[in-house]
């Protein structure tokens, strides 16, 4: 169990790190609503983790890959869930062009306009990972490969996701700290209005590509 623990902790750090809508919706809401709803947004992405980790230990996400409509039917809600994100960041952008802040300023407002509250915060963390199939199919084909032979294969998978969720809390937890940290640089309205552009850019592009891919 610990080698298979230590060698599912390399691969999860490797895909903690890898760059995606995860990290652009936890850098979006440190810049517009603080470290403190960044954090509850990492949380709400450890909680999709767990969904579908237990997804995938009763069967549910075996099923899903198995039904090309109901695949195709949750990326097509996650693509357009992400669009939509990035399309409230670049009105967010546009606000600021607008009617700029004073330097220095508290950042008042997230994507949408207004300051999320932890609770929402959370709710779109969750909502980022539960509906990006992607992250069921991985762990329909990895999380398997390390759970040892006889060993409880629900208590085992749990276990594996708990050390992806931490990983992920961790590192997410790390980008929200750092964000905040700097926080004199990134509230200047114009380095405020280009990170806003950049990251709803992102979660455009990552929505159509998801969009496209399940199109074809």
């Amino acid at each position: 169990m610990l080698t298979s623990l230590l060698g599912f902790t390399a691969v999860a750090a490797l895909l903690t790190v890898s760059p995606g809508p995860d990290f652009a919706v936890v850098l979006r809401t440190a810049l517009g609503s603080g470290r403190r709803a960044a954090l509850c947004s990492a949380l709400g992405i450890a909680a999709g983790c767990f969904v579908w980790g237990l997804a995938g230990a009763v069967g549910l996400t075996a099923m899903l890959s198995a039904s090309q409509v109901a695949y195709d039917a949750l990326r097509v809600a996650g693509a357009l869930y992400l669009m939509w994100l990035g399309v409230q960041a670049l009105r967010a952008a546009r606000r600021l062009r607008t009617a700029p802040a004073a330097d220095g300023a508290e950042p008042t407002t997230d994507a949408g306009g207004v300051r999320q509250t932890p609770l929402r915060a959370f709710r779109t963390g969750a909502l980022t990972n539960v509906l990006n199939p992607k992250v069921g199919v991985v762990y329909m084909s990895l999380l398997p490969q390390f759970i040892p032979h006889g060993a409880p294969v629900i208590a085992t998978t749990l276990l594996l996701v708990a050390v992806h969720a931490a990983l992920g809390v961790l590192w997410l937890g790390t980008i929200a700290v750092a964000v905040h940290r700097a926080r004199a640089v990134f509230q200047r309205p114009r380095v405020r209005r280009r990170l806003d552009q950049a990251t709803g850019g992102v979660l455009l592009a990552l929505g159509a590509a998801v969009g496209f891919e399940a199109a074809r």
